[in-house]
Formats: C-alpha cells, structure tokens, sequence
C-alpha cells in the first residue's frame, strides 16, 4: 500500500521569483467553450493604464473546481477572521480609488 501511495504523489517545484508573487487588485475573467482566461491586473491610482501582470488558461472543469476551492477556502478564512466585507462598485473601473490624483 506505501508503494501506491508514492506512486500517486506530485513533486511540486517553487522558484523563488514565483514564491513571491504578483500583486492583484483587479481580474478579469472571460472564455471560450473550450477554456477560462483569467487576467490578474495591477490598477495604480491616478493611473488611466494598467497592464496584465498574470495570465491564467484554465480548462472549464478545472475552472469550477478552484471555483468550489476558493468558495471552501474564504469559508475557512472568515471561520476564523469574520465576514469579508465587499463593497458593491458602480460599472466600470475606479481610477482614483476614492482618493485625490497624484501628481509631479
């Protein structure tokens, strides 16, 4: 039975530039019938530009997996730290986060 269990294992490998991360403020999903693009952008304040800083291609049924992963995981989370608020956002992107435009 140990044998099987080895069998079955995946070695994950993390770099180092990955374990960092990239910080989100905004994603964008959209798809085909074949797969879920996920774009995870960086919006600055007082910036009218904002770049794609990570792209994710998912397969639909992997989409709605890490759908039910993300649903039990904020479930956890809010078990032990509270309600997550979300404030409900008019359309459209904020560009000034409620805060005065920078300027030089």
């Amino acid at each position: 039975m140990e044998e099987q269990n080895q069998e079955n294992q995946l070695n994950i490998e993390l770099s180092e530039e990955i374990a960092e991360g990239i910080f989100s403020n905004l994603a964008i999903i959209t798809h085909s019938n074949t797969e879920f693009v996920v774009d995870f952008i960086r919006v600055m304040p007082g910036v009218p530009k904002a770049r794609v800083k990570s792209r994710i291609i998912l397969t639909p049924e992997h989409a709605k997996r890490l759908l039910g992963a993300m649903e039990d995981n904020i479930e956890k989370y809010e078990a032990v730290n509270g309600r997550i608020k979300t404030q409900e956002e008019p359309p459209g992107f904020p560009m000034n986060f409620g805060g005065p435009a920078a300027q030089a």
